[in-house]
């Protein structure tokens, strides 16, 4: 039996029926809306893809958005506290597109990276996490500084472990645990001193998506080539996309740099 939007709006408001959700369809749009009646907080989903997962999954590419949807839901219905959750926060990269306040029109802490890049700080929740707002210090009289500070003592207690992979004679190393921080420990400056101790030749880094951090120890021009071909693909794939931009790291910075065929990078400012 062919599954359609209207089939599948109907299957999702069985699996998600709880007397305190509201849901809606949407039909110019092909969506549907699942919110909680007392806060109108809740998530919009877009049907055609669900059906497009279900035509390649079946039933498991369900079982897979309900339970997200639940998760996400119950998330968004409870109080979060930071006092006695210090082991709990951690650093996130975004692009710089990415939105500085929640949908609520509270401010997300952040700040600034690299030209392409900017810091957020995450209350880790076990299967998901909420970005860290203004209105959570305001609650614990907290500092930005001090959230940072914790965020950054935890991104360095995570283990590194790498795969290392060479590429016409350049050693590209991937950090991709899957735990929600791989691009994050771009932020741990021991990490990358090391990094850059054992490289033979240029270290560049990348964060393509929020799921991995790529080292790249660049011994020939074609090392150049081949970072920004994959730096793209990842980017490509990515669920939560950072930048396709790579960064050389030098004297502790991380300049963004354009990739030009067959030559070495261009800075991003212009400068060699």
């Amino acid at each position: 039996m062919k599954m359609t939007s209207l089939k599948m709006k109907k299957l999702l408001q069985d699996r998600l029926s709880n007397d305190s959700y509201k849901t809606s369809y949407n039909r110019d749009k092909d969506t549907f809306r699942i919110e909680w009646k007392d806060t109108k907080q809740g998530m919009t989903i877009t049907l055609p893809n669900v059906v497009s997962k279900y035509n390649e999954r079946g039933e498991e590419a369900i079982d897979d958005l309900e339970e997200h949807v639940q998760e996400a839901m119950r998330i968004m219905h409870e109080d979060h506290h930071l006092s006695g959750m210090e082991k709990n926060i951690f650093p996130v990269i975004r692009a710089t597109s990415f939105t500085t306040e929640t949908n609520g029109g509270k401010k997300l802490i952040h700040k600034e990276h690299t030209a392409e890049t900017r810091v957020y700080y995450a209350l880790d929740l076990g299967k998901s996490y909420q970005l860290i707002d203004e209105s959570m210090l305001e609650e614990e009289g907290w500092t930005q500084d001090r959230i940072d500070e914790i965020a950054s003592f935890n991104i360095r207690s995570l283990d590194n472990d790498y795969k290392k992979d060479t590429v016409a004679d350049n050693d590209f190393y991937f950090v991709a645990t899957q735990d929600g921080y791989d691009a994050s420990r771009i932020l741990n400056e021991a990490f990358l001193e090391e990094m850059r101790a054992n490289a033979k030749g240029e270290l560049a880094v990348a964060v393509p998506h929020q799921d991995v951090l790529i080292f790249a120890d660049i011994q020939n021009k074609a090392g150049y080539d081949i970072l920004a071909q994959m730096t793209m693909k990842f980017f490509a794939e990515g669920r939560i996309p950072i930048t396709s931009l790579s960064f050389i790291y030098e004297d502790k910075t991380l300049e963004p740099v354009f990739i030009l065929a067959k030559n070495r990078p261009e800075k991003k400012n212009g400068k060699e």
